[in-house]
């Protein structure tokens, strides 16, 4: 790891919050790429996955997700779930971030996506009984858009479709076609 990203991670420790947001988006931009660093985080983003500090656990989540990309070892065929529990965080805007984020470990590979999609239309089905359910499934159908996107895969859209349709309520069924048109 060059020395700048290595300031930028000590910069997310700093007391002054915009030096955090600075490194933060930093470290985001710079994992949209493949780097040759990541193994040398990856163990402690996974252990900040479970930090008691909400914005540690959901710059972890982010960071790893953007990581995904970086992993020929595939680490993340056995991590995912850890990054998945934190969709289910107490703060819902850690677990909204994470969930808004998640998406990129499916451009890793087939494997990966594959994990992401059944983890996503998993949610989608069986969170209603979640509070705040509805910005939970648009963030879902979003993140199906994003990987579509990607990939131009139809079976990708054909099920986030899917998914749409059983939305009881006809205007939030509207509101997650918007991400569709």
């Amino acid at each position: 790891m060059d020395n700048k990203v290595q300031i930028y991670f000590d910069n997310l420790e700093a007391k002054d919050k915009n030096l955090q947001y600075e490194a933060f988006n930093y470290i985001i931009s710079v994992t949209k790429e493949k780097v040759d660093w990541s193994y040398e985080v990856w163990d402690r983003l996974k252990s900040d996955l479970t930090h008691k500090g909400n914005h540690k656990r959901a710059r972890a989540a982010q960071f790893l997700s953007n990581l995904a990309i970086s992993d020929p070892e595939k680490r993340m065929l056995n991590d995912f779930s850890e990054i998945w529990k934190v969709t289910y965080d107490p703060k819902f805007v850690t677990a909204r971030h994470t969930l808004q984020s998640i998406w990129r470990v499916g451009l890793a590979g087939p494997e990966q996506r594959a994990i992401v999609i059944e983890h996503l239309v998993n949610r989608f089905l069986n969170c209603r009984e979640e509070k705040n359910y509805t910005l939970i499934r648009y963030d879902i159908i979003q993140c199906m858009r994003n990987l579509y996107d990607a990939f131009k895969n139809e079976e990708i859209k054909q099920k986030a479709l899917e998914l749409i349709e059983t939305e009881e309520d006809l205007k939030y069924r509207k509101k997650y076609m918007t991400i569709w048109k």
